[in-house]
């Protein structure tokens, strides 16, 4: 037996129970991972709303770092006494330990702790297929980072830096302002006290950004359209305040033939050689420096109705994990 969260049934955070499980041995393909850090994200929020349909009862969690104890059948990524960290589906990783697809797994460097990797896998996987394969970035661009101050937006504004990029991030408080701009953010704009856009094509000297990363979805949008110069991105990886309604065509032309994409980390990680070189890059910015963790929240696994409240009520910055 081992504890884990499951839920029932969709809902608010009271729907997770922190319950006993049966810990089956690993089968063909699967790896038993003993929990050393779990991460927590707002996809989480995603899942457990129901906004992303998953069968039910579940689990849930998609980040982790922890130590082989066994392999089943055909294993050959791993072995058992390997540090490792994983990010992505099958949801589950709200728990002391799990078995899963060995495939999804990736040796953890010795110079990487299990914190700070359940703090940097998702979010920074994210980052880095955001900025080198869904609009690649060659260094010298002026962007737009929507949710600077949280997890993935304190992740980006670091490896913005690092390449050579101008990020303009926006915020919801002059305190998140300040630790933006701390890790990097170049112009950082209080969208409860500016105009964004006015903010962007002032910066941009009316040119607009050739690139929008907004994991906010509703409530930002239509004025991210506004942002772009002809020919621009909008890369939409979120929907925090709900998501994106229905629109025309036409916006994207009206505003000078705009091009849009709804990324998801499990289609760029989907090929087991993919998801290799993203996580050694990955490791590579962490253990130069380039990149840290930002560990700001930390809750035992058993508080996790909690954590998932004030990650809601944006009461977070930078990363969130959970300790089994």
């Amino acid at each position: 037996m081992t504890k884990a969260i499951r839920m029932q049934q969709v809902g608010g955070p009271e729907v997770m129970e922190y319950v006993d499980v049966d810990l089956p041995e690993p089968g063909a393909g699967e790896a038993l991972v003993r929990h050393k850090a779990c991460g927590l994200n707002f996809i989480d929020v995603y899942f457990r709303t129901g906004l992303y349909p998953h069968p039910l009862p579940a689990g849930l969690g998609m980040e982790g770092a922890g130590i082989v104890e066994a392999v089943g059948a055909g294993v050959s990524f791993v072995k058992p006494g390997d540090r490792v960290a994983y990010a992505g589906r099958p949801l589950g990783a709200y728990a002391e330990a799990r078995v899963m697809p060995a495939d999804s797994l990736v040796r953890l460097p010795d110079s990487i702790s299990f914190e700070t990797a359940a703090a940097v896998m998702l979010q920074g996987l994210t980052v880095q297929y955001l900025f080198h394969r869904t609009f690649p970035l060659k260094g010298g661009e002026t962007i737009l980072f929507h949710a600077a101050a949280g997890g993935v937006g304190l992740i980006a504004c670091q490896w913005a830096r690092a390449i050579g990029v101008t990020m303009i991030g926006t915020v919801g408080s002059d305190e998140k302002a300040a630790l933006a701009k701390a890790h990097g953010c170049a112009h950082v704009i209080n969208y409860n006290t500016e105009n964004f856009v006015e903010r962007v094509r002032e910066i941009t000297e009316g040119k607009g950004v050739p690139v929008v990363y907004d994991s906010i979805g509703k409530d930002t949008f239509k004025a991210s359209l506004d942002c772009l110069a002809p020919l621009g991105m909008m890369v939409s990886f979120g929907s925090a305040s709900g998501p994106v309604p229905d629109f025309s065509l036409n916006e994207l032309a009206s505003r000078g033939s705009l091009f849009i994409t709804r990324p998801s980390l499990m289609s760029y990680t989907a090929k087991r050689s993919d998801l290799e070189k993203m996580a050694a890059q990955l490791f590579d910015m962490i253990e130069s420096g380039k990149v840290k963790a930002d560990i700001r929240q930390r809750y035992q696994l058993s508080d996790v109705v909690q954590a998932h409240r004030d990650l809601q009520a944006r009461k977070t910055t930078g990363s969130t994990i959970l300790i089994p």
